[in-house]
């Protein structure tokens, strides 16, 4: 592990051996290196910090164990007095024939002198070590915004491994993304920037082993299988003999790698490195986490249970039932926060606009049995206007009791209207009147006058008066 140790405002590098070096080894080898270094002797009191007032107990816990990365900056924390004699002890000597008035008048100008100097002395090595191996800040898969940037250890990755598919390629990217979450590969002569040894299995099948530090006595396994297009990844935490929890995720390596990861350089293999990163993160080493420190019985991390009470009411109250539902089944914080009785209250009001007069009457009335009636009274609701429309006349039941027959019609006239003594002159029943009267002429033409033509009479007799005695012949 290499580290940056600032001491009175000089910074230092300092690496650290073994895979997992502890507090102790860095105060060790602060005091017999960096100490001399500086001008202080070794049996001077000092502490660690992280931020610069923090101080790190020496518990002999490790560096990780308390948030410490390759390439941080480590302060050292001096007491009061020792500070300010290794600020004064540089001075710059005056020259043999200075006299001591000439000293004091040039007193200000060489004070200054020698403090821009010291500035500029001090920005250079800070540009010198940000220009080095420290300095620039390690970029993550997730901060990948434009196409043709990946982060220097997928790179590293990609020219340490002799990628032959992109479903390969594909790999070296699921790899960092767990380390960028905590997870250390576990087997022999693991080393930075290089795949663990054994990670291309025979078949073209892919086996990884990982631990945590933050989940204890577990290991991850990690198998991936390219089945046609797809790369199916199967992570399985083993926590003891008895407990195991799996989740599996489908990838398409041509969705995040282009076409030309066989050549070129390292910027054009990948793509949508951020999308990958927040699929892979959300659908598999969270939920991982988040189930072996829920079996642990440790306090969870992150997700909407971390959310204080106030704040998870009030994303819960933009949900709809279905989906309220489905939450409650996830853990057993989700569920308690789910059957709280303000939010069905709330959702009551909002699904249903029932209005709750003022007062302490309903106190131990319970919601969540009332939101279950009033949804089932609904479902009944439209499951009748469904089949039973409001158009339709009601169904009533037969009655025991026989109705009155019905009346029967009047008898129709035996013969047509216009026959003199007919029965329709004698039946009091109205008929209404044909349009034309078979025995006059056309209505309109008076007898004698020309009809148009294309009027033809319908008689055959032509356009002579009707002769009324011809109906008693």
């Amino acid at each position: 592990m290499k580290l940056r140790v600032r001491i009175n405002k000089q910074t230092r590098r300092l690496e650290l051996d073994g895979p997992e070096p502890t507090l102790s080894e860095l105060r060790v080898r602060v005091r017999e290196e960096l100490l001399p270094q500086s001008g202080l002797g070794s049996d001077v009191e000092f502490s660690l910090s992280l931020n610069g007032t923090e101080v790190l107990l020496d518990t002999g816990q490790t560096l990780s164990s308390c948030g410490v990365v390759s390439g941080d900056m480590i302060s050292v924390i001096l007491p009061q007095g020792c500070s300010q004699q290794t600020q004064t002890a540089p001075e710059t000597p005056s020259s043999s024939g200075s006299t001591p008035g000439s000293s004091q008048e040039a007193g200000g100008t060489e004070s200054s002198s020698v403090r821009d100097s010291g500035m500029e002395e001090w920005m250079e090595e800070e540009e010198g070590v940000g220009a080095g191996l420290f300095a620039p800040p390690p970029l993550l898969c997730c901060e990948t915004e434009e196409d043709g940037v990946i982060p220097h250890a997928l790179e590293r990755l990609l020219d340490s491994a002799s990628c032959q598919k992109p479903s390969d390629c594909l790999m070296l990217a699921t790899h960092l993304l767990l380390l960028e979450t905590g997870f250390l590969p576990q087997g022999s002569n693991v080393n930075s920037g290089e795949m663990p040894i054994g990670w291309r299995a025979a078949g073209g099948v892919y086996r990884l082993q990982y631990a945590h530090p933050l989940l204890e006595n577990s290991l991850v396994s990690v198998v991936a299988v390219p089945m046609g297009q797809t790369l199916v990844i199967n992570a399985v935490l083993k926590m003891d003999k008895a407990m195991e929890n799996s989740r599996k995720l489908v990838l398409k390596p041509d969705d995040y790698v282009t076409a030309d990861w066989a050549g070129g350089s390292a910027g054009v293999v990948y793509r949508d490195l951020s999308k990958l990163s927040r699929l892979f993160k959300d659908q598999l080493v969270y939920p991982l986490m988040a189930a072996a420190r829920q079996a642990l019985g440790l306090p969870a991390l992150f997700g909407l249970a971390v959310l204080p009470p106030e704040l998870l009411l009030r994303v819960l109250r933009l949900l709809d039932v279905v989906s309220l539902v489905s939450l409650s089944a996830v853990c057993r914080d989700l569920n308690v926060a789910t059957h709280d009785p303000s939010l069905w209250r709330h959702l009551l009001h909002r699904d249903f606009r029932v209005r709750f007069p003022a007062g302490n009457q309903h106190r131990d009335t319970d919601w969540r049995e009332l939101y279950k009636k009033k949804h089932k009274q609904k479902k009944e609701n439209l499951h009748r206007r469904r089949f039973y429309p409001q158009h339709m006349p009601p169904i009533f039941p037969l009655s025991p009791f026989p109705s009155a027959p019905a009346p029967l019609p009047l008898p129709l006239p035996l013969y047509p209207p216009g026959i003199i003594g007919g029965d329709y002159d004698q039946s009091p029943v109205i008929l209404p009147r044909p349009r034309f009267d078979p025995i006059g002429p056309l209505p309109g033409h008076l007898p004698g006058a020309d009809v148009p033509i294309g009027r033809r009479s319908l008689r055959p007799g032509g356009n002579r008066p009707a002769d009324i005695r011809r109906g008693f012949i």
